[in-house]
């Protein structure tokens, strides 16, 4: 059960290696098909956009998870250190309500106010299978932003951006903590 439970925890990882390993390999297929055979698939280009679209919303909720997201925290220089974590958690609550409302506005779009009859160009396929990535990864998202808060103010987890690791320290398979570095 402790798979299953891993899996579920990454998926957004999965998710993002499997449709990134996908369109690359379709776009070299197109790549390699138009200069050895002047031909090209015209479904290839579409469909490696709506995977591109996918993976980049799927990338946005495994950055919340990361807690790797854009922020601007230069104000955090001049508070102390014990209070970030708690701004930082109230300034997540707005991002939560813009997700949780931007998942029932995409949901409306998608199941009421979408024309019924718009579909994919050269693929033939209705495109609201392409929009449920809108209120799949914003809910998904919501989750990993709560999640991230709930590690970081309950359980005191020190979840650090991975921008902010040294290369160095990685390569020497140890990490240093904040205040050593220069």
């Amino acid at each position: 059960m402790t798979r299953f439970w891993y899996v579920i925890d990454n998926i957004e990882s999965y998710i993002c290696r499997t449709l990134l390993a996908i369109f690359v390999c379709l776009l070299f297929l197109q790549v390699i098909v138009r200069t050895l055979f002047d031909f090209s698939f015209s479904w290839v280009e579409e469909l490696s956009i709506y995977m591109f679209v996918w993976f980049v919303f799927f990338g946005a909720s495994y950055a919340a998870k990361k807690g790797a997201h854009n922020r601007v925290t230069f104000q955090f220089k001049f508070l102390p250190p014990g209070a970030i974590k708690y701004i930082e958690a109230f300034a997540d609550l707005f991002w939560v309500f813009f997700n949780v409302y931007f998942v029932y506005l995409s949901i409306d779009f998608i199941f009421n106010k979408m024309n019924r009859f718009q579909s994919s160009q050269t693929m033939g396929f209705h495109l609201s299978w392409v929009y449920i990535v809108l209120p799949i990864a914003f809910s998904l998202m919501t989750f990993r932003v709560l999640q991230v808060n709930y590690k970081k103010i309950i359980l005191g987890e020190d979840l650090r951006d991975p921008d902010a690791i040294d290369l160095e320290e990685v390569r020497a398979g140890t990490t240093k903590p904040e205040q050593e570095k220069t």
